[in-house]
């Protein structure tokens, strides 16, 4: 990388790097909508609504903060990533989780994948806000 292309990074683009992951995680596309990248906010809040709904419809489990099982820890950290859903998993899961059937376990994952899926969308709305990222 040449001298010229380098771009030192302020505290006033680090400031708007977790603006736009702290918005990117109450609402998954938003840290993007923040950054004006209108498309990619569309297409983020999308993927990880239409994951979580398919897994809350299927009656997944929304794992605890308060297990002892690592396993369990890391699911509730995937949960806990899909940031509104999360909350309003809780909110729908009056009847709870039904895991006997297949469609509980593939909702459980689909819950969890949709968690991941906007960790990796935060990161990349702080590495644009930050201007580390194109």
């Amino acid at each position: 990388m040449s001298e010229e292309n380098k771009h030192e990074v302020t505290m006033a683009d680090t400031g708007r790097g977790v603006v736009a992951a702290a918005a990117g995680w109450i609402v998954p596309g938003l840290g993007h909508a923040i950054l004006k990248r209108w498309g990619s906010a569309a297409v983020y809040f999308i993927s990880v609504s239409v994951l979580a709904i398919l897994g809350m419809a299927m009656r997944g489990n929304v794992f605890p903060s308060s297990s002892s099982d690592p396993f369990d820890r890391l699911g509730f950290f995937a949960d806990l990533g899909t940031g509104m859903f999360y909350f309003l998993t809780k909110t729908f899961e009056a009847a709870g989780p039904d895991v006997s059937r297949s469609a509980g376990v593939y909702g459980t994952m689909m819950i969890a994948t949709a968690g991941v899926l906007n960790m990796l969308f935060i990161l990349e709305a702080f590495d644009i806000g930050r201007k580390t990222k194109s």
